[in-house]
């Protein structure tokens, strides 16, 4: 679950992470108030108006901007909010901005990178440090990968002393901004192991003119199987920000994800959606989707399922590829007629049924009437897959 920077900066805040102070507007008339309370506090008249929607980028899209005076943010958040903000990461329809983060400005002497994740090739998580702060991460590992420094935290032990010293030395901290760029990282990574993330990335950090050192921005996820350990992060989901097909497929306790292809696919467990979406490509055609139906597949996630897959009009067929393990085949079978009697499909349906009952599964569903493509094998599928949609394209 991703979370929005005024989100991400209030859980680091209360670990002790030094972050930039602001608060959240939802209109223009609560950011002009959050510009004077802010002015009444600090005695500042530059401010800084961010756009918060779950996606890079948004400097470069407009949605960070700095405003002088109150005035200025009033003018500033009234172009920003209700915007579609488009972002390399939100795809050429954009994001519509609901909230903007108002926070006074920085005097910054330099800026940093600094994130924490799970690395999997060694089962330890990772913290990456960076003097190109404010530059995209993968453009800096692409481009100067020597300037990321790494330091792996053995699980058993924990992130000790010496490691976040000898990072915040790596970017060159001396002095007292050295002790608290130790501080920093090490409180950070304690709020990415409390809170169960799979990311927490400050980009930039910065150092100010002052000498401190801050989280100007926040950007963190939760691992959505830890959830329920946290019940106030739960609260903090933005279903405004994912979308739509998403949402409803959670509603069913569905795992969705919409891809940009024309072959809707239907799996239960993760491993084996990656493997169907491997055979729809090498049959010639584009997964539509990622959807795992999960152990049970029963009739009413499949039907569900179906329901969900349809609404991409970009679905141009839609291959089921269920192993039978915790449930009979014939069981599936069974909830796919259900289903597919319910929904009414319109597109060519390719089912292959492996493990308990297949043989049982695949009778139920060439009697039962419907216009059902059966396979057993994953090259069966594959061909009429590839049959499908070379039928499609005359």
């Amino acid at each position: 679950m991703k979370l929005h920077e005024y989100q991400a900066k209030q859980i680091l805040a209360s670990a002790g992470v030094n972050t930039q102070p602001g608060v959240v507007a939802e209109t223009v008339e609560e950011a002009v108030a959050v510009a004077r309370k802010l002015h009444e506090q600090n005695g500042n008249d530059l401010f800084v108006v961010k756009a918060q929607i779950h996606a890079g980028g948004r400097g470069k899209g407009g949605g960070v901007k700095l405003a002088e005076g109150v005035d200025g943010v009033r003018e500033k958040a009234d172009a920003i909010l209700g915007m579609m903000l488009k972002t390399h990461q939100t795809g050429p329809e954009g994001q519509k901005v609901r909230k903007v983060l108002i926070a006074d400005a920085v005097d910054i002497e330099k800026e940093y990178y600094v994130g924490v994740t799970l690395d999997r090739q060694t089962n330890m998580n990772v913290i990456m440090v960076s003097t190109e702060g404010g530059v995209e991460i993968e453009k800096v590992a692409e481009d100067t990968p020597e300037k990321i420094l790494k330091e792996y935290v053995d699980p058993a032990i924990g992130l000790r002393s010496f490691q976040a010293r000898k990072l915040a030395f790596g970017l060159g901290f001396e002095g007292a901004a050295l002790k608290q760029a130790s501080k920093f990282i090490s409180l950070l990574y304690k709020a990415f192991v409390d809170n169960d993330c799979t990311l927490a990335e400050i980009n930039p950090l910065v150092l100010t003119k002052q000498g401190d050192v801050q989280a100007i921005d926040a950007k963190i996820s939760i691992d959505d199987n830890a959830l329920f350990r946290h019940g106030d992060l739960t609260a903090l989901r933005d279903i405004h920000e994912e979308d739509p097909l998403e949402v409803e497929a959670s509603e069913y306790g569905l795992n969705y994800v919409k891809l940009d292809g024309n072959v809707g696919c239907m799996v239960n467990g993760a491993g084996l959606a990656m493997a169907t979406m491997d055979i729809i490509k090498l049959a010639g055609g584009e997964p539509a989707n990622f959807l795992d139906v999960g152990g049970g597949a029963s009739a009413e996630t499949v039907e569900a399922g179906f329901r969900i897959i349809l609404k991409d009009r970009s679905v141009k067929a839609i291959l089921v590829n269920i192993f039978g393990g915790i449930v009979r085949c014939d069981r599936v079978a069974t909830g796919v007629v259900e289903a597919a009697n319910n929904v009414k499909i319109a597109v060519p349906l390719i089912v292959r049924l492996q493990g308990t009952n297949a043989e049982e599964g695949q009778r139920i569903l060439q009697e039962s009437g419907l216009k059902i493509e059966t396979a057993i094998l994953f090259r069966e599928a594959a061909d009429k897959v590839n049959a499908a949609l070379e039928e499609l394209a005359v």
